[in-house]
């Protein structure tokens, strides 16, 4: 088996709150709390859950937008999470991104030609005419026509600009694209154009993803693998056909439970969650689920659970399967 592409383990990330006249720390925000996963040449790894559970800031400490605050991001064997800015401007290039607002990500001054070229410009030292054909060709790839070049973001679509961002993505021929809620800005035709296209330029380049997004259809259609994060912890991780058919979390089972079902003769039992989801200010103790679980007893309100195998590729951080005679994390979450 090859190694992983990507491996990230133990990240953590925590945010200072500072209160009072000379802003002391009075608290930390728990936004991602010792995750482990890792991401394979080709795959797409989606990584879904409510609002605010840290979906995204694992994205952005991934590309070391922030600074983790523990833990290690490894990158083709190489660990990043501590490089220095001149050092990891080189692997800039094959970390790219994708944002979730296509108007806001894009320069509102910059014609969609030096919008694509930006990046190329930065890696490489090519000719004017090179780059024009460039950037032309990447239009091509991505649905836009030629003599679309010319023209600022807001005279396209929102459809048409997420393309755009998409095409800036590639631009310099990346490995990895963390795509940040890349389709929820959009209308759901478009979002399948979108979540098409992706998956094209993943068979023809070879391309990896972190797709990251809260609705669970689309995440199924693109996603190899999937891991469900609350309150900064990924609760379970394995492949969409086991998370769908067999989910062992609770959570899942909830999450799964509010998919629309498009046949209207078909019943499928609700599960509702009572109450809200805790602050990550202060996270509950134990498993940060059992405020909200049905099944939760009196070891989930004291000791937190570790992510265990219960089947080969299928990772679960439940007391309900502590059982599991295949053993605990040993560290990676392997394909």
């Amino acid at each position: 088996m090859t190694a992983p592409l990507l491996q990230v383990a133990n990240l953590t990330k925590h945010f200072p709150v500072r209160s009072g006249v000379f802003s002391r720390v009075t608290a930390q925000v728990h936004a991602v709390d010792d995750i482990s996963f890792d991401i394979a040449q080709g795959e797409t790894l989606g990584l879904v859950g409510e609002s605010g559970c840290g979906k995204s800031t694992t994205g952005k400490l991934i590309l070391r937008l922030l600074e983790p605050t523990s833990g290690s991001v490894t990158w083709r064997g190489e660990r990043i999470d501590g490089l220095r800015a001149g050092a990891m401007r080189k692997l800039r290039r094959e970390l790219q991104a994708v944002f979730q607002d296509p108007y806001s990500s894009l320069n509102p001054r910059m014609r969609a030609v030096d919008i694509v070229a930006e990046p190329i410009r930065n890696f490489e030292s090519v000719s004017r005419e090179e780059i024009h054909e460039r950037v032309a060709a990447l239009l091509d790839k991505v649905g836009l026509r030629r003599d679309q070049m010319v023209k600022y973001p807001y005279e396209f679509s929102g459809g048409q600009r997420q393309r755009l961002g998409i095409a800036r993505a590639l631009a310099p021929n990346p490995r990895l694209i963390v795509c940040d809620e890349p389709v929820s800005a959009l209308d759901v035709s478009v979002q399948a154009q979108v979540i098409n296209l992706l998956m094209d330029l993943q068979q023809e380049l070879g391309i990896s993803y972190l797709f990251v997004a809260h609705d669970l259809a689309v995440v199924e259609h693109i996603s190899h693998r999937i891991a469900v994060m609350y309150l900064g912890k990924i609760v379970e991780l394995t492949d969409k056909r086991s998370l769908f058919t067999d989910p062992q979390h609770p959570y899942t089972e909830a999450l799964l439970s509010a998919v629309p079902v498009p046949d209207p003769r078909v019943q499928r039992q609700r599960v509702i969650l009572s109450g809200d989801v805790p602050s990550p200010v202060n996270p509950p103790p134990g498993c940060r689920f059992h405020t909200r679980c049905p099944y939760a007893f009196d070891r989930c309100r004291i000791e937190e659970p570790k992510m265990i195998a219960v089947r080969p590729g299928h990772w679960v951080a439940c007391h309900l399967r502590t059982g599991s005679p295949l053993g605990s994390d040993p560290g990676f979450i392997g394909v």
